[in-house]
């Protein structure tokens, strides 16, 4: 029963399933994955917007993390470095105001190039005048008469005044000038924003205007009242 015989049936038994056959690496990783596969195992995953944005949340914990490493005092340390940032942040909105493009309205008077004095105005507008450029020669005329009137205190230096409120500003001041004050704003006007081209007649006309209110005498509210009453 010990014998070659014996031995070789022992064989039989063992390979008939007392002990497992092992199945190679290889081909249990595909049968395992091939099984994991199936649907059914997958019905609760994430979609993949919602594994971005777990990506997204995890970087940012990550993040987080680190600048609370290294911040002194940990996480508490952090939150006081974010409390004064944003206190700074607000300190400065509230110093400097929201950002602006600009103060000047589309059709202010003058341009941001710097204030000129009227004989500054006047010689850019003889200049003009000079080239036949009656356009630009108007224009500069026009800021000559309200800058002179600026100079003499009858209109207040007012950054973004347009030319039809310098004519109503400076009509109540010289009444027997005020009609062709605003002529003159809305020359300006038409040439500067409305397209339309100047001719020497308009030029002349608006010197002239210039020369008048250089020597005209203004109407006080105190002296227009006595002269009534």
């Amino acid at each position: 029963m010990t014998g070659a015989g014996g031995t070789t049936a022992a064989r039989h038994v063992i390979g008939a399933g007392d002990i497992p056959v092992d199945t190679p690496r290889v081909p249990a990783r595909e049968a395992a994955e091939s099984e994991l596969s199936k649907p059914m195992y997958h019905e609760n995953d994430p979609n993949f917007l919602q594994r971005g944005l777990n990506h997204v949340w995890d970087w940012v914990a990550g993040v987080f993390d680190a600048a609370a490493g290294a911040a002194p005092g940990g996480p508490a340390g952090l939150v006081v470095l974010v409390l004064v940032v944003i206190g700074l942040a607000v300190a400065l909105w509230w110093r400097l105001g929201t950002p602006q493009r600009s103060s000047r309205p589309a059709d202010a008077l003058f341009e941001n190039d710097g204030p000129r004095s009227a004989a500054q105005h006047r010689a850019a507008a003889d200049a003009h005048a000079a080239a036949l450029r009656w356009t630009e020669a108007v224009q500069e005329r026009m800021r000559a008469l309200v800058r002179s009137l600026e100079e003499r205190a009858l209109l207040d230096s007012r950054p973004g005044r347009t030319a039809d409120e310098a004519a109503a500003e400076a009509g109540r001041a010289l009444p027997d000038h005020a009609t062709r004050l605003r002529s003159a704003a809305r020359d300006f006007d038409d040439v500067t924003y409305g397209g339309r081209t100047a001719g020497q007649p308009t030029y002349l006309a608006l010197r002239a205007l210039d020369t008048e209110l250089d020597e005209a005498k203004p109407v006080l509210p105190g002296a227009s009242r006595g002269a009534t009453g």
